[in-house]
C-alpha cells in the first residue's frame, strides 16, 4: 500500500502528465467543434446539424448526455452499498423503446426544430409555450445539480475552490456551445462518451490489480459483504430502492426524459430519418447500461479497496472531512490514484459537464418564445445572433443555480425528485396529444400546474413525518425522530407516476374532446382551397 500511495501526487495537485492529459483532453473538445461547428448559416444548421449526424454518433451524444457528470461522479459512491442502482436501467431501457415508436414518428413527422412544436400543432400556442417553460424550469434546476457534481468534484481533485471551477466551466461551455451549436455539442458528445468508457475502465483496471488475491478475491469480498446485490424485490411501496417503485419510477422518468426534453430529445432529431434516430435510440441502450454497470462497479472496487488498506479512507478524510455520497469518488482519486490515471479521470468528470443543455435551451427559447411571441419574421442572421447570446444568457443562470444546490446532501436523488415534479406533468400532456384525441390549451395548462403543485406537496409528504415537515419550515425547534413515519408512506418514487397520470386524466376531463387539432384545421383550408 505504502507503493500505492508514493506513485500518487499529493491530493490536490497534478503532475505533468495528468495536466498533459486533460489538457490534450479539452484541446480535442474544441478541435471537434472547431471543425464541425463551421459555417453555421441558419437555425437549421445550428440547432439541428441539418439532420446530416449518423445514427451511432447520435447515439453516442445521447449517452454522453444521459450519463453526464452526476453518473461518473455520485453513482460509484451509490456502488459503495449495492447495485441496486441498476433496477432503474430496465425501466430506462423500456422507455426508450416506447419513445422510438410513438414519440420520434410524430416529430418527424411535423418536422419539429423545438418538440414543443408539436404541442403547439396538436393543441395550440399556449401549450407550446406551457411545455417550453416547463421544460426550462426542469432542465436548468436539474443541470444546475449536474453543474454542481462536477464542480465538487473538480474542486476537490484539483485543490481548488468551488468558485474558480464554476468559472472555469462557465466561460467554457458558453464559449464551446456558441461557437460551434448542435454539430459540435453531438459529435464532441461521441468523443465524451469514449473518454467515459476509456477513464472508467482504466481506473476500475487499475483498483482490481491493487486487490491481493486478484478478481476472485474481490468477487468474493464483496458478494460476502452483500455488495453485489442487484435486485430488491421488496413490496413495501415506501423503499425508494425497491424493485417495483424503482422499475416504476424509471420507466416514467425516462419517458418524460428521452421523449419530452429537449436536450435529449434534439440529438435524435440531427438524424436524417425516422428510422435512424429510432436506431439512435435503441443503442442507447446497451451503450449506457455499459457506462452505467462500470461506474456501479467502480463502487464496488472503492469498498473492497477500502477493506484491503482502511489507511486510505483515513487518508480520505483527512483530506474531506466529512466525505460522503456525492463526493466519495473524486476524494478516493484525488488520494488513492496515481498519476495519469487522476488526469484521465478528470478528463471524463470536466467532458461530463461540458456537455451541458445550453444549446437545447437556446433552441426552446428561439423556436417557442423569442421567434412566434417576440419578434417574427426576422432574418437567419437575427436569429443567429440571439440564439448566441441566450446560450450566454443561460450559462450564467446555471451558475447560479448550482451555486444555490451546494448544500443539497445527495444530488443524484435531488436530481429525480426534480423531475418527479415538472416532468410528469409534461409527458403528461405529450401523451394526451398523441394518444387521444382529447384536450385543449386551457385544460392542459390547468392540468400541468394542479399536478406539479400536487407533487411538490406529495414529496414533502413522503419525505417528512409531522414533526420533520414543521421543523423543515421552521415552525419548530424539536427535532424529529429518527425513526418518524412519513406523513404519506410512499417512495418519492411514485410522484413521477402519480403526476403523469393526473395530469393526463385532468387534461382530459378540463379539455374535452377536441374536434381537430390546429395543423389538421390547415390541412382541411388548403385541400378546400386547392379543390375550389
Amino acid at each position: 500500500m505504502d507503493e500505492i500511495m508514493s506513485s500518487a501526487p499529493l491530493a490536490g495537485s497534478l503532475t505533468l502528465l495528468d495536466m498533459l492529459i486533460v489538457g490534450a483532453a479539452v484541446a480535442g473538445l474544441f478541435v471537434i467543434a472547431f471543425i464541425v461547428g463551421r459555417k453555421e448559416k441558419n437555425l437549421d444548421d445550428f440547432f439541428l446539424g441539418s439532420r446530416k449526424i449518423p445514427f451511432l454518433v447520435a447515439a453516442l451524444a445521447f449517452v454522453a448526455t444521459e450519463v453526464s457528470a452526476v453518473t461518473i461522479v455520485i453513482v460509484p459512491g451509490q456502488g459503495m452499498k449495492n447495485l441496486q442502482y441498476l433496477q432503474f436501467f430496465i425501466g430506462s431501457a423500456a422507455a426508450k423503446v416506447l419513445v422510438a415508436f410513438l414519440f420520434l414518428p410524430v416529430f418527424f413527422k411535423h418536422n419539429c426544430t423545438s418538440i414543443y412544436q408539436y404541442l403547439r400543432e396538436r393543441f395550440g400556442p399556449a401549450s407550446q409555450y406551457a411545455g417550453s417553460l416547463f421544460f426550462f424550469v426542469t432542465r436548468m434546476l436539474g443541470s444546475g445539480v449536474r453543474l454542481t457534481a462536477t464542480c465538487i468534484a473538480v474542486s476537490i481533485i484539483l485543490g481548488w475552490t468551488f468558485w474558480q471551477a464554476l468559472l472555469l466551466f462557465t466561460v467554457v461551455s458558453i464559449v464551446f456551445i456558441g461557437v460551434g451549436g448542435v454539430k459540435a455539442v453531438v459529435w464532441t458528445g461521441a468523443y465524451q462518451s469514449i473518454v467515459f468508457y476509456g477513464a472508467g475502465l482504466a481506473v476500475a483496471i487499475w483498483g482490481l490489480c491493487q486487490i491481493p488475491g486478484g478478481v476472485g478475491h474481490f468477487w468474493q469480498t464483496a458478494h460476502d459483504a452483500g455488495r453485489l446485490s442487484v435486485f430488491n424485490f421488496n413490496w413495501d411501496l415506501s423503499a425508494q430502492t425497491g424493485f417495483w417503485v424503482g422499475m416504476s419510477s424509471a420507466f416514467f422518468v425516462g419517458l418524460a426524459v428521452f421523449g419530452t426534453d429537449q436536450e435529449m430529445v434534439q440529438r435524435l432529431l440531427t438524424v436524417e430519418t425516422r428510422r435512424g434516430s429510432q436506431k439512435a435510440i435503441l443503442a442507447t441502450i446497451v451503450a449506457a447500461l455499459a457506462i452505467v454497470l462500470l461506474y456501479s462497479l467502480l463502487g464496488t472496487v472503492m469498498f473492497v479497496f477500502f477493506q484491503q488498506f482502511p489507511q486510505t479512507m483515513a487518508d480520505i478524510n483527512r483530506f474531506n472531512s466529512g466525505v460522503g455520497a456525492n463526493d466519495v469518488f473524486p476524494a478516493f482519486i484525488a488520494v488513492a490514484v496515481p498519476m495519469g490515471l487522476k488526469g484521465l479521470m478528470l478528463s471524463a468528470i470536466l467532458l461530463a459537464s461540458i456537455d451541458s443543455p445550453l444549446s437545447s435551451l437556446s433552441s426552446s427559447f428561439v423556436m417557442d418564445i423569442y421567434r412566434p411571441l417576440m419578434a417574427k419574421n426576422r432574418s437567419q442572421r437575427h436569429y443567429l445572433w440571439v440564439s448566441r447570446a441566450a446560450i450566454a444568457g443561460f450559462g450564467l443562470v446555471l451558475a447560479g443555480l448550482a451555486t444555490l444546490c451546494r448544500g443539497v446532501d445527495n444530488l443524484l436523488w435531488f436530481a429525480f425528485q426534480i423531475i418527479s415534479v415538472t416532468g410528469g406533468a409534461l409527458l403528461g400532456v405529450f401523451l394526451l396529444g398523441i394518444l387521444t384525441k382529447y384536450g385543449n390549451n386551457r385544460g392542459n395548462i390547468a392540468a400541468m400546474l394542479i399536478s406539479s403543485l400536487a407533487m411538490v406537496v406529495m414529496l414533502f409528504l413522503c419525505n417528512y413525518g409531522p414533526v420533520g415537515l414543521q421543523n423543515f419550515f421552521g415552525l419548530t425547534s424539536m427535532p424529529a425522530p429518527a425513526d418518524e413515519p412519513k406523513i404519506i408512506p410512499l417512495a418519492w418514487g411514485w410522484s413521477i407516476v402519480i403526476g403523469t397520470l393526473l395530469t393526463f386524466a385532468l387534461g382530459m376531463i378540463l379539455g374535452g374532446r377536441t374536434r381537430q387539432a390546429p395543423s389538421e384545421e390547415r390541412e382541411l383550408v388548403e385541400t378546400e382551397a386547392i379543390a375550389k
